[in-house]
């Protein structure tokens, strides 16, 4: 049929709209009332960019349920693809990081179970490069944003770089790396209004974990406090992932990566996080480069648990699986080594935004699983650097060149820096005597583990995937009683800036399969009633030849009902180091009191600021000057882990009356800190409102003896928070 003419912006001849714009659209078309190139979805089939009906969008195509994931799939590849040339220059997760050199000293040869090397030999300190980041906000967004931490380590062994690319939480939200594009669209600001940054707190994150069960477990961590860390220095670290190791000869092992802070892991709480990002939203940036610029070197040791291949299948849940974890009661983590950074970056974007992590970038020792969610990235971080550092030559950058010589064919290429002798580039060649030539696994050649594969190709998920709450209920179980409240509160502070109620329904459905005490004291927040048609809450997001039984909640009941490891409760608290203090003092302050206080803390390692209304110095009694850190105007008390106020006549007064001073200590108490005082300081606490509270209150400190005042309350601030002053939240009777 001849087409039609054209005969006027948006009209055919015979004044039709409707047929216009089908290359773009389709012939099913909603054209109507849109401007040209516009697409309204609703209604029509998913499709491939080339019109292609997607006949499963939830499943890579696998070797297997449980194989690898193809090269041929390209569904995933055209997904992946165009997600990761989403931004230009700036990273689209991970955005906002900050970096650290340092080195890493293995403690023991673990030769029985990996040959690669720098996990063999005990003389070598490997240097390293460690990026921190948060996820879901842009480069320019606030680091106490409730979210997840990246904790990307750079090994610069001696057979190549090696990166361990993980988070600072142990699992992930989906289970299948096609799913990776829809998790971060929906968590990332939303596209009508950009709105909001660096939050999870709106509609399309929700409705997404809301008809994706396998979320279960992983929201559960970031509605914790693991999700907003007092420190980079003080939270784990995690592969997320379950590896290989490979031997010298070549039995295989799978494991597992933990990174264990020497600090313990804490965190901050909630309304503190949220006024940090107002005073100073580079507060973990800051923190990190001023501990290592003071010489108190951040430390994590790294774990490892070790599962023989022949216990593939011997756990309740199946380690191939990224939104599980290994219980530590199951498989304890030995700590092989430990990591120390020791020195800043010279340049932030040489170094720390240049960085090119790879989970492929790995060694003679280490392999991949078939994990669903591994594989995708596999594809995934090559194809994004290739766009956000302007070519193939990223390698070159001197903060991803390795410490070993690189030889191979590779040439040309955008901003190329190798200067290639000789006339061939090509293997195998006789001209130029057949080099570089390939190495024999003898000679430190990496050879991939020889995993026997006999399966068809397939679209689909193991039924070993299925069990979406055993493990979120475990972690749930593990918490202390805080710990569950600051949950309670997360989940109810994050769905009720939902404003699509029926999503909060179905989330509520959702909590009920893990507890259903969680679920109603959320419930009962938001002013709604668990659902009665779970079941049907639960299975709106099944494949099109999708079993609806195979989507609905598999119900394990693990042999643990709680595990001591994932409760922040249970972790070390033996060290004030690099804690900070403040002192609110004024003129007249007791200087002899102030200063050995300050002492004590400093010779543990604490931080000592004084903080006073006015910059500059103060006068003690005894006409001393004493250096003031901090105005009461510039200072805030979510900055510090701890106050102290001395005595002296004239600056217990002036405090007193101060009502930012007043605030400082009411929010230092509101936020569970250690207070201390003087006993001639007592005036100025009873200007609070927590003066009553003050006698059964184990992290109150008032002492008339300056050394037992100062003993006690470095001990209380070793405590890191007492959590107990918060009303526990339940529902009515």
């Amino acid at each position: 049929m001849a087409s039609k003419k054209i005969t006027e912006k948006g009209k055919d001849a015979t004044g039709d709209t409707k047929n216009l714009d089908k290359g773009v659209q389709g012939d099913n078309a909603k054209t109507e009332n849109l401007a040209p190139h516009t697409a309204d979805s609703t209604g029509e089939f998913l499709t491939t960019n080339t019109g292609l009906k997607i006949n499963d969008d939830q499943n890579s195509l696998k070797a297997g349920d449980r194989g690898a994931t193809l090269l041929e799939d390209f569904i995933l590849r055209e997904k992946i693809t165009h997600f990761d040339h989403e931004r230009i220059p700036e990273r689209v997760v991970h955005a906002r990081g900050s970096g650290a050199h340092g080195v890493f000293k293995l403690y023991d040869s673990l030769a029985p179970v990996t040959k690669a090397l720098f996990l063999n030999d005990t003389k070598t300190e490997t240097p390293v490069f460690v990026r921190f980041s948060t996820v879901a906000g842009s480069k320019g967004s606030t680091d106490l944003a409730r979210d997840v931490r990246g904790f990307a380590v750079r090994f610069y062994t001696q057979e190549g770089n090696f990166d361990l690319v993980g988070n600072n939480m142990p699992v992930f939200f989906i289970q299948d790396a096609i799913k990776f594009p829809d998790l971060i669209h929906a968590v990332k600001p939303e596209p009508d209004n950009e709105i909001p940054q660096a939050a999870s707190a709106h509609d399309t994150f929700w409705d997404f974990i809301s008809l994706t069960p396998e979320s279960s477990h992983m929201i559960m961590w970031a509605m914790s406090d693991r999700a907003i860390p007092r420190s980079l220095r003080m939270m784990e670290g995690f592969g997320v992932h379950t590896f290989r190791f490979v031997n010298a000869e070549g039995v295989a092992s799978f494991v597992k990566f933990h990174w264990k802070p020497l600090l313990g892991v804490h965190s901050v709480a909630w309304d503190e996080a949220q006024n940090i990002s107002g005073k100073d939203p580079d507060f973990h940036r800051r923190d990190l480069w001023d501990a290592i610029d003071s010489g108190a070197f951040p430390e994590w040791e790294l774990g490892v648990q070790i599962v023989p291949e022949k216990d593939e299948f011997k756990f309740e849940f199946d380690l191939l699986d990224p939104t599980k974890l290994i219980p530590e009661e199951l498989v304890p983590v030995q700590r092989i080594g430990k990591m120390t950074l020791n020195r800043n970056p010279d340049n932030f974007f040489a170094e720390t935004e240049q960085i090119a992590f790879h989970l492929g970038h790995v060694v003679p020792g280490i392999d991949f699983s078939n994990d669903p969610l591994l594989q995708g990235r596999l594809f995934s971080y090559t194809d994004t650097q290739l766009l956000r550092l302007g070519g193939p030559n990223f390698q070159e950058i001197p903060i991803n060149r390795p410490l070993v010589p690189v030889h191979n064919n590779q040439r040309d290429g955008h901003m190329r820096q190798t200067i290639n002798k000789g006339k061939t580039s090509y293997s195998p060649n006789f001209i130029g005597g057949n080099d570089p030539r390939q190495a024999k696994e003898a000679e430190g050649g990496f050879v991939t583990y020889p995993e026997r594969i006999s399966a068809s190709k397939v679209r689909a998920r193991s039924k070993s995937f299925f069990d979406h709450f055993s493990q979120a209920r475990l972690f749930f179980n593990s918490q202390s009683d805080p710990e569950k409240n600051h949950i309670t509160d997360a989940l109810s502070f994050e769905l009720g800036k939902v404003k699509t109620v029926a999503i909060r329904e179905r989330m509520l459905a959702v909590l009920a399969q893990i507890d259903k005490g969680l679920a109603a004291e959320v419930a009962y927040s938001l002013g709604l009633h668990i659902p009665e048609n779970i079941g049907e809450q639960l299975n709106q997001n099944i494949p099109a030849d999708g079993d609806p039984a195979d989507y609905a909640s598999l119900q394990v009941e693990g042999s643990l009902s709680k595990s001591d490891a994932l409760s922040m409760a249970n972790t070390i608290k033996n060290s004030i180091k690099t804690r900070k203090v403040a002192i609110l003092a004024a003129d007249g302050v007791d200087g002899k009191t102030l200063n050995t206080l300050k002492s004590a803390i400093e010779a543990e390692g604490g931080i000592v600021e004084v903080i006073a209304p006015r910059l500059g110095f103060l006068t003690s009694v005894n006409d001393e000057k004493i250096h003031v850190d901090e105005s009461l105007l510039g200072a805030a008390s979510v900055l510090f882990d701890a106050v102290y106020v001395p005595g002296g006549t004239n600056s217990v007064a002036t405090l007193a009356a101060d009502a930012d001073a007043v605030h400082f200590l009411n929010e230092a108490f509101k936020h569970c800190k250690a207070i201390a005082a003087d006993g001639d300081a007592i005036q100025v606490l009873e200007a609070t409102y927590f003066s009553k509270k003050i006698e059964n209150d184990e992290g109150v400190i008032v002492r008339k003896n300056i050394r037992d005042l100062s003993a006690q309350f470095i001990a209380a601030i070793k405590q890191h928070r007492f959590w107990e002053r918060e009303k526990p939240r339940k529902i009515p009777a």
